[in-house]
């Protein structure tokens, strides 16, 4: 079979595979697409360690086409021949551990992760646990399943962690590939005000389509000064600063300066969730963050559940994603295009006509 694997020299090739054999409780799946995803990147540039030969891929849809001896058995619903199902950057947890036994498995400190520690879904088949491949509804075309699976639960994690409520004001960093869906998870799903900040004027244009009641771009204005008067701070208390500010905020750019407007802009008791990841550290106030309750919460993808929940949203119509079906032998120009930071929205390599 085709496949998308690193090679030598930090790069990637497409090369001719065979799978291993199936191990009883594994089962073989046709893969009908697969996301690009900049983690894809990192792994073929050796930023994680050598991976020289490891099929990439964690955003995959596909079908199962064979079960293994004790695959049937597996999750709450049993596996069977023809189910459409994910292959996500969680792959498998270990099911004993204090995460996975309480609700937080993707903190597992022996997980396996597709396209990284075992291989992924850029491939025309791939080996999957059933019950840890998520079902995606039939109502939910591949291309958007593909990305739910991997940008849309983490961002759907994070909005969710944040603990925000209807009515209340959220603050979503940088409305990229990932915070333009957490805006519409925020919009759609869990009834906030949404103010948007980015510094790329085409990226506020499209949070306005997409329903943020406030813009702000921080090169040009006082991101702090305007959330809080925007959320109920309208006159200066005698110290000299604002009242109000936002029940939360969701960091999905990867500037230093987001993360620390991001704390000064929530209100006491407010959430910061951390979803970028700058190569820097955050300048936290000791005092405010104890004085004013403040919680900065980091959000790693999603749990099973999450995609679940994901899954049945995204078919739902409450978020829509902006893909773009690409044939496998593109994917090293779809590298270089990320690379270069040429692409909006997300590719995903069509394996049903290779």
């Amino acid at each position: 079979m085709k496949a998308v694997v690193c090679a030598p020299g930090k790069t990637i090739a497409i090369e001719d595979v065979t799978l291993r054999p199936l191990r009883p409780t594994e089962a073989l799946v046709k893969v009908e697409c697969c996301g690009v995803c900049h983690t894809d990147l990192h792994v073929a540039a050796g930023d994680f360690g050598d991976h020289t030969g490891r099929i990439l891929g964690h955003e995959g849809v596909g079908r199962i086409t064979k079960l293994g001896s004790d695959a049937t058995s597996m999750g709450p619903q049993p596996a069977k021949i023809g189910d459409r199902v994910s292959i996500a950057w969680f792959y498998e947890g270990c099911g004993r551990c204090e995460y996975c036994t309480t609700g937080r498995e993707t903190l597992c400190r022996y997980v396996l992760n597709a396209g990284f520690t075992v291989n992924g879904a850029m491939a025309q088949e791939c080996i999957v646990v059933p019950s840890y491949a998520v079902p995606v509804p039939e109502g939910l075309d591949s291309a958007t399943a593909s990305s739910i699976t991997c940008a849309g639960v983490t961002t759907y994690k994070a909005v969710k962690v944040s603990k925000i409520k209807p009515g209340e004001w959220i603050v979503i960093f940088g409305v990229g590939g990932l915070g333009n869906l957490a805006l519409q998870w925020a919009k759609n799903v869990f009834n906030a005000k949404v103010i948007a900040v980015d510094a790329n004027p085409a990226a506020l244009d499209f949070a306005k389509e997409l329903g943020a009641e406030v813009v702000i771009n921080p090169i040009h204005e006082d991101v702090v000064k305007i959330i809080r008067e925007h959320t109920g701070g309208n006159k200066p208390l005698e110290n000299g600063t604002i009242p109000g500010g936002a029940w939360a905020a969701v960091v999905t750019a990867t500037a230093k300066a987001a993360f620390n407007a991001a704390v000064d802009c929530v209100r006491a008791g407010g959430v910061v969730v951390a979803v970028g990841l700058p190569p820097d550290k955050m300048d936290l106030s000791i005092p405010r963050l104890v004085l004013d309750g403040i919680e900065v919460i980091g959000s790693l993808v999603g749990t099973r559940q999450d995609l679940r929940e994901s899954f049945q949203f995204a078919a739902e119509g409450k978020v829509k994603c902006k893909t773009e079906l690409r044939p496998l032998e593109d994917v090293k120009k779809i590298f270089k295009e990320m690379e270069e930071g040429k692409i909006r929205g997300r590719m995903v390599i069509d394996f049903s006509k290779s």
